[in-house]
């Protein structure tokens, strides 16, 4: 079956769902020969929680549960007002072929709500984890499915998500949940390990050319623990973070972020005003913030969106290259639209895809799980290790199976096919199941 005919039945099938329909396509585009269709489904349910004001309030709730050929179901829950089922099947089709290039036995899936946490207060925000974990218990377990958080569930809603499991399951499965607190099971490194990850690839697809990180010029997009991540890496590896942005806005730090600035993002996404601007009212002088424009609109070397999906388009990916920057790394998932992709592509702008530039949340999930299983806690260096040998290892499967034959590298077919093989062999050995 081609590409064509099974873009026309799925869209038949699920009308309208363009995150998960755009996802798919650019698989299938990849490895049109070799492909398998991978079943999913999905629970959905009600959560009804009472506000401050005493009054009830309802959201929907979903966790889809992808393929677990080579493990338990992993992906991240995600709280935001935008969330659909459409939205919510092509992250945990993604986040299949993900897990499998990072070599650890995790197979794929994705959930959330359409709850928005923005202005909401803890007590709020704790209501609505306990009513939402009420629900998801019934499908989760540590051999079953290891949710972790995503966009707007942080260390505080994993914190009240499990608190309510362990009550409700009446057993300590450390292992249920990832992205916890270092006093109750969370591993060394998990919160920067998405951030971290995708700088250790960079590095590679840098290095791959002929070039190096330090001194370069970094926009990177949000201020959540991804971006914090990324801007704490790029600048320890000697790069200049010279934008973040917001929905608000951009601000531009023409010296490069400070120390202090970054740790102030942990108390921007933490305060619910999803604010980029009051980085600069915290930091006069030294960041610029201008309403309504993006990270790709500040002249930079290297392009990190690590905010939402195709958060940038086509005429950002001209506005960045006519400004300067020869490379882009997604590490949000599918930051990038197919247009923007297609340009940098054609012109000569390095461009790596999320699936494997940000595997390195997922991965130290992983790692978290095996900690959790054997009872123990590595340290530090012991995690870095393992996520600089897991990033390496992504880096040299993509170019294994992306490079053509004039010598350059399709990031993004190398690391559809690499984790496409992966899984579509563990189904095939398995049988007809």
């Amino acid at each position: 079956m081609n590409v064509e005919k099974i873009m026309a039945d799925l869209e038949a099938k699920h009308p309208g769902e363009s995150e998960y329909l755009q996802a798919v396509r650019e698989v299938l585009e990849s490895i049109e020969e070799v492909y398998n269709q991978h079943p999913e489904r999905i629970f959905t349910f009600r959560v009804t929680w009472i506000d401050d004001k005493g009054e009830v309030q309802t959201n929907l709730g979903y966790r889809v549960q992808f393929n677990s050929a080579i493990g338990p179901y992993k992906g991240g829950l995600r709280f935001h007002k935008a969330v659909t089922p459409s939205m919510l099947k092509f992250l945990g089709f993604e986040q299949t072929f993900k897990n499998a290039l990072t070599t650890l036995p995790m197979g794929g899936g994705k959930g959330g709500s359409d709850f928005d946490p923005v202005g909401k207060s803890d007590a709020e925000i704790m209501r609505f984890c306990q009513a939402f974990m009420l629900e998801l218990r019934h499908n989760i377990g540590p051999d079953q499915d290891v949710p972790a958080g995503d966009v707007g569930v942080g260390g505080r809603e994993i914190g009240f998500l499990n608190g309510m499991y362990q009550k409700l399951a009446r057993q300590y499965h450390t292992g249920v949940l990832t992205g916890k607190g270092m006093t109750w099971g969370g591993s060394i490194l998990r919160p920067e390990a998405t951030g971290f990850g995708a700088l250790y690839f960079t590095q590679h697809v840098l290095h791959t050319a002929g070039k190096d990180i330090k001194d370069k010029k970094i926009a990177l997009s949000g201020f959540g623990n991804v971006a914090w991540g990324a801007a704490t890496k790029a600048v320890e590896l000697g790069a200049k973070v010279v934008a973040i942005s917001g929905p608000d806005g951009v601000c531009e730090i023409p010296d490069g972020i400070t120390k202090e600035m970054i740790d102030y993002m942990l108390d921007m996404r933490a305060s619910n005003r999803n604010k980029v601007e009051d980085m600069a009212t915290k930091f006069p002088g030294q960041a610029k913030f201008t309403a309504g424009k993006k990270a790709w609109s500040i002249p930079c070397d290297i392009a990190l969106p690590c905010a939402f999906q195709n958060e940038l388009s086509e005429d950002d990916a001209k506005e960045l290259k006519a400004n300067g920057c020869w490379c882009c790394c997604e590490v949000s998932n599918m930051g990038c639209q197919p247009g923007a992709i297609h340009f940098f592509q054609k012109n000569g702008v390095l461009f790596a895809p999320g699936k494997a530039v940000n595997a390195g949340g997922v991965a130290t999930s992983g790692l978290e799980m095996t900690q959790n299983a054997a009872h123990l806690s590595w340290s530090a260096k012991e995690v870095d290790e393992k996520l600089h040998w897991i990033m390496e290892n992504i880096h040299e499967q993509c170019v294994k199976f992306g490079t053509q034959a004039d010598g350059s590298i399709d990031y993004v077919k190398g690391a559809n096919i690499a984790g496409f093989m992966k899984v579509a062999q563990a189904m095939l050995e398995q049988g007809v199941i």
